[in-house]
């Protein structure tokens, strides 16, 4: 599933390239919106909201879109070729100079633009709304401290407690912190630091495809831990170790340096 700052950038980048412009065409290929055709209709917006986009119209609907593991939004010129294949297409929104087209959005529904509450009502504050402060910071702290016995792996990919953080900067948080991700949040030293580091890296990254928590933009330096299993840690060469975090579909895979973030882990055997 994305990281949050890949879904800002996307509605970003469809606001820029479809607000104020009138569909030339405007497909929806889902099974739930079969007969819907927004052709004619103009985009006023497109914004973000964690990990799920609105792209508003202006007869007061928006259309909603997740990506879920695989899902994408595309953006082309008239005539240029689709990079995946078309039978994925779930939307297809044309202006004048761009093609927009949404790959594999399994979520995906047309609801009154003053009803999207009702899609994310239930989100913690969204790590990147520009109008992020104290009160921000402060809400999100109330819900994790009361989750202070779950691990704090797991709390920082609950989208209810803050939105936004997905496995990579998961991982990487825990990391920066010296914590194992199997910490309870109630043992966590300062929790307005996982916080704010959590928005920062988000933050560092949303203007760009790129992810890096290192500094270094180059795909074999980006990261400390992620995805680096069995590989020395960059800060003290202790083989990163690899596990599930998770229940079931929930399950993600952990990645740590047992000697920098002390702390629980693991039982034997459940390690890779």
């Amino acid at each position: 599933m994305p990281e949050g700052d890949t879904v800002y950038l996307a509605g970003k980048r469809l606001h820029a390239a479809l607000a104020g412009h009138t569909l030339l065409r405007g497909e929806l290929r889902h099974p739930r919106l079969a007969g819907e055709d927004l052709t004619g209709r103009t985009v006023t917006g497109v914004a973000s909201v964690g990990k799920h986009l609105f792209t508003r119209l202006d007869d007061g609907r928006s259309l909603h879109s997740h990506f879920r593991m695989d899902g994408a939004w595309h953006l082309y010129r008239p005539g240029m070729a689709w990079q995946r294949p078309r039978h994925e297409a779930r939307a297809v929104l044309e202006v004048p100079d761009r093609v927009a087209v949404g790959f594999a959005l399994h979520d995906l529904e047309l609801l009154p633009t003053e009803d999207e509450s009702r899609l994310v009502g239930h989100l913690g504050p969204d790590l990147l709304d520009p109008a992020w402060g104290e009160e921000h910071a402060a809400e999100a702290l109330r819900r994790m401290t009361a989750r202070r016995d779950h691990e704090l792996g797991l709390v920082l990919l609950e989208q209810r407690v803050m939105a936004g953080v997905g496995n990579l900067y998961k991982t990487e948080v825990c990391f920066l912190l010296g914590v194992s991700p199997w910490t309870p949040v109630r043992d966590v030293p300062d929790l307005p630091g996982v916080i704010a580091l959590s928005r920062k890296l988000l933050a560092a990254n949303a203007d760009r495809p790129s992810q890096t928590t290192t500094g270094s933009l180059h795909p074999a330096e980006a990261h400390w831990v992620f995805e680096r299993g069995n590989r020395p840690c960059r800060r003290c060469r202790t083989r990163i170790r690899t596990a599930d975090q998770g229940a079931g579909i929930y399950a993600r895979p952990a990645y740590w340096c047992p000697r920098c973030q002390p702390g629980p882990s693991p039982v034997r055997g459940k390690r890779r």
